[in-house]
């Protein structure tokens, strides 16, 4: 719709101005007087317009984009997995889960356990950080790649760099969020 080369490292402003066009072009103000198959048309690609920009504009749903339109998107069974150098935190992350709620349904002392919590939570933010920074670096090498004419061996091992670090991100945002959660539960 964009016009767009299948980068992950885009120009932002180029990005917005040719928004900005398309969305004059396509607006349904402009349709007012055609016909209701070309108004229906009109607010159908003024709604795909918008979609497409707001993945654009983010750059993680960018790599899920590139992936799923080059059918390579792999979750599932490994998606929840959890990250081995992540299992001993993960275990004591949920041991710490598990006593909160004993002590919420037993009228406990919640504040050193809170406290614990919270900082697990910046822990696996921290770790969120850092997968987001992997996700840059594995978008410049697929752009990298792209200009380079790499083959399909070396896209397909782009590719599967992006699948860990986005079932990797999936499983540690999933972490922060049961955290927040039970934090937020009195």
């Amino acid at each position: 719709m964009f016009g767009l080369p299948r980068k992950l490292c885009i120009d932002m402003s180029a990005l917005e101005q040719k928004f900005l066009q398309l969305s004059w072009k396509l607006h349904p103000d402009n349709f007012v007087n055609a016909s209701e198959q070309e108004r229906e048309l009109s607010l159908k690609r003024s709604s795909e317009l918008n979609d497409a920009y707001r993945v654009l504009r983010d750059p993680l749903g960018r790599v899920e984009y590139l992936l799923e339109i080059e059918s390579e998107r792999k979750e599932g069974q490994t998606k929840q997995q959890a990250p081995p150098e992540l299992l001993e935190e993960v275990f004591e992350l949920n041991e710490s889960l598990d006593a909160l709620r004993e002590a919420k349904e037993s009228g406990g002392d919640l504040a050193e356990l809170k406290i614990h919590l919270q900082s697990a939570e910046n822990s696996f933010q921290e770790k969120l950080q850092e997968v987001d920074a992997q996700l840059q670096s594995v978008a410049k090498a697929w752009d990298a790649a792209l200009d380079a004419g790499a083959d399909a061996a070396a896209r397909k091992k782009i590719f599967a760099r992006m699948n860990e670090s986005l079932n990797r991100r999936s499983y540690i945002r999933n972490l922060v969020v049961n955290v927040q959660k039970e934090l937020e539960t009195q």
